[in-house]
């Protein structure tokens, strides 16, 4: 599992864990069952507190990317295809809202907008 930290993103350190971990579990790069670092050793290896990388394992656990056995150690959940759905549903309406932003500001109109996603979604074909 490979996580890089930007000291000079606006996330907070352990959202970009969180983040990160979520986008390889999303793509398959990581799969359930598999294990996570411990708490400890993630930290040790990014060079940040454990507190972190705790805060980080328990968000990911709350929204159900990942389970914790005491004694054993964090491993991927098995994902539920809506679960992965709607974390794909709320990053693309992220980027989306931010596409209008850009193009609102920049004068654009929604025909404009609308075009331009319909070409990129057949370019991705």
């Amino acid at each position: 599992m490979e996580i890089l930290i930007s000291n000079t993103s606006g996330k907070p350190i352990y959202e970009q864990i969180t983040a990160q971990v979520k986008s390889q579990i999303m793509t398959g790069a990581l799969a359930a069952g598999d294990a996570l670092p411990s708490m400890r050793t993630l930290a040790r290896e990014l060079r940040i507190s454990v507190i972190t990388t705790k805060r980080a394992y328990e968000d990911l656990e709350r929204d159900g990317f990942i389970v914790t056995v005491p004694g054993k150690g964090s491993f991927v959940a098995a994902q539920n295809t809506e679960l992965l759905r709607e974390e794909s549903l709320r990053r693309a309406e992220a980027a989306v809202s931010q596409a209008v932003e850009i193009a609102k500001k920049g004068g654009l109109t929604r025909e404009e907008l609308s075009e331009m996603l319909t070409l990129l979604w057949e370019e991705s074909e």
